[in-house]
C-alpha cells in the first residue's frame, strides 16, 4: 500500500482550526481543509491538503491501494515539532501498514523532514504545490502588516523589540539606565536560550503530556511526577551542600553538582521508566528506544562525574592517586553513550529489513 502524507510542520490545523493530527482518510483530510479553509483562506496548508487528496484520487484511479494522512508538528518549528511529526508517523504506520509514500509539501520547510519519513518507509517522490495569485498588493505596507499577523512571527521580532523598549524607558524613568541594561542583557539571554533549545515548547509539551497521562490514568503520570521530586531533591540536596561548605566559589558549585547529579540520574531513568510503560500498555510490547535511553543515562552520568572529578584534580582537589578512577569514569561514560548510538542503528537497520519492499511495476 502507498501512503499520500502531507505535514504541516507549523501545526496551522491545530492553531487556527482545532484539528488535532494525524488525520488519516479521505474525508477526514477534506473536512480538515475545509475548516482550515474556512478560519484562514489564505493559509497555504489548505491548498496542500486538497493536493494531497488530488493525488490521492489520481493513485486510485490508476488502481493502485493507497491511504491519505496528514502530519501535523508544533508552532514552534523546530526540533520538537519534527519529533511530534515522527512519532504521529509512526502511529499512522501501525494502523496502515504501509510499504510506501509520496510527501506533499506547500513549500520548503514542510520538506525538512523527507529524512524522517525515508528512515521509515519508502518515498516514491515529493509533489510541491504552487498558489496562483493575483498581484493585487498595493504597498509594501499592506504587506508588512499582514506578515506581522502572523504569530510566529510576531514571537521572533516583535517581542524582544517590546522587551528592548518597555526595560529601558522603565530604567530611563527612574534614573536607573545601567540596572536597565543589566536586566535586559539577562532577560534577552534567558529569552535566546528558551528560543535556542526550544525549552519552552519542551515545557508546554510536558505539561500537555501529564495532563493527557492525568485524564487517562496513564501509569506515566505517577512516574513523572516523582522524577519532578527528585529532580527537586537534587537541587535541594545540592543547594545544602554549596552553603554547607566553605572554600572558592568553583568548589563550592562542583560539590552542588556532585550533590544533585546521582538524584538527578534517577529522575531522568525514572521518567523514561514511565514512559516505556506506558508504551508498553498501550501497544502490548516493551519499546526498544528503552534499552538505548538507559545506558545513555547511565554514561552521561558517569561522564559528568568524571568531569566534575577533573576539575576537581585541575583545582588540585583530587589527590594524583584517583586519576585511574577519573579515567575509568569517563571511559566508561564514553562506552555506554558509544554503545547506545550503536544499538540504536542496529534497530533502524533491523526496522527497515522487515518492511518488504513494494512489488515492482512493470
Amino acid at each position: 500500500m502507498r501512503l499520500v502524507v502531507c505535514v504541516d510542520r507549523d501545526d496551522d490545523l491545530g492553531r487556527k482550526a482545532g484539528v488535532a493530527g494525524p488525520i488519516v482518510g479521505r474525508g477526514s483530510v477534506l473536512d480538515a481543509a475545509v475548516r482550515l479553509g474556512t478560519v484562514d483562506p489564505e493559509d497555504s496548508d489548505t491548498n496542500a491538503l486538497f493536493a494531497a487528496v488530488n493525488l490521492l484520487d489520481e493513485l486510485r484511479g490508476a488502481g493502485e491501494e493507497c491511504e491519505v494522512c496528514v502530519l501535523t508538528g508544533s508552532p514552534k518549528v523546530g526540533v520538537l515539532s519534527d519529533r511530534r511529526v515522527a512519532d504521529q508517523f509512526d502511529a499512522v504506520l501501525d494502523q496502515v501498514h504501509a510499504t510506501s509514500s509520496y510527501l506533499v509539501s506547500d513549500g520548503a520547510e514542510d520538506e525538512y523532514l523527507f529524512p524522517i519519513l525515508a528512515s521509515r518507509v519508502k518515498v516514491d517522490g515529493v509533489r510541491r504545490v504552487y498558489v496562483r495569485q493575483s498581484a493585487s498588493i498595493e504597498s509594501t505596507y499592506y504587506t508588512l502588516v499582514r506578515a506581522l499577523k502572523d504569530p510566529k512571527l510576531r514571537a521572533k521580532t516583535v517581542l524582544p523589540f517590546a522587551l528592548v523598549i518597555l526595560i529601558l524607558g522603565i530604567a530611563a524613568a527612574e534614573n536607573l539606565v545601567v540596572w536597565g541594561v543589566i536586566v535586559l542583557a539577562i532577560l534577552l539571554g534567558i529569552y535566546l536560550i528558551f528560543w535556542t533549545f526550544d525549552i519552552d515548547e519542551a515545557i508546554i509539551d510536558a505539561i500537555r503530556s501529564a495532563s493527557t497521562d492525568l485524564r487517562q490514568g496513564s501509569v506515566a503520570f505517577g512516574f513523572g511526577l516523582f522524577s519532578v521530586g527528585l529532580v527537586g531533591v537534587g537541587f535541594l540536596q545540592g543547594y545544602n551542600a554549596y552553603f554547607g561548605e566553605t572554600g572558592k566559589p568553583l568548589d563550592q558549585v562542583v560539590l552542588f553538582l556532585e550533590t544533585g547529579l546521582l538524584w538527578w540520574i534517577f529522575a531522568a531513568f525514572a521518567w523514561e521508566t514511565g514512559r516505556a510503560i506506558r508504551r508498553m500498555i498501550s501497544r502490548g510490547r516493551f519499546p526498544r528506544s528503552f534499552a538505548v535511553v538507559t545506558p545513555s543515562i547511565v554514561g552521561i552520568g558517569l561522564m559528568s562525574y568524571g568531569i566534575l572529578y577533573l576539575v576537581r584534580y585541575l583545582e588540585k582537589y583530587l589527590p594524583s592517586t584517583q586519576l585511574p578512577l577519573l579515567a575509568g569514569l569517563i571511559v566508561a561514560g564514553f562506552g555506554l553513550i558509544i554503545g547506545a548510538g550503536v544499538l540504536q542503528q542496529h534497530f533502524k537497520a533491523v526496522a527497515r529489513r522487515s518492511v518488504p519492499d513494494s512489488p515492482t511495476s512493470t
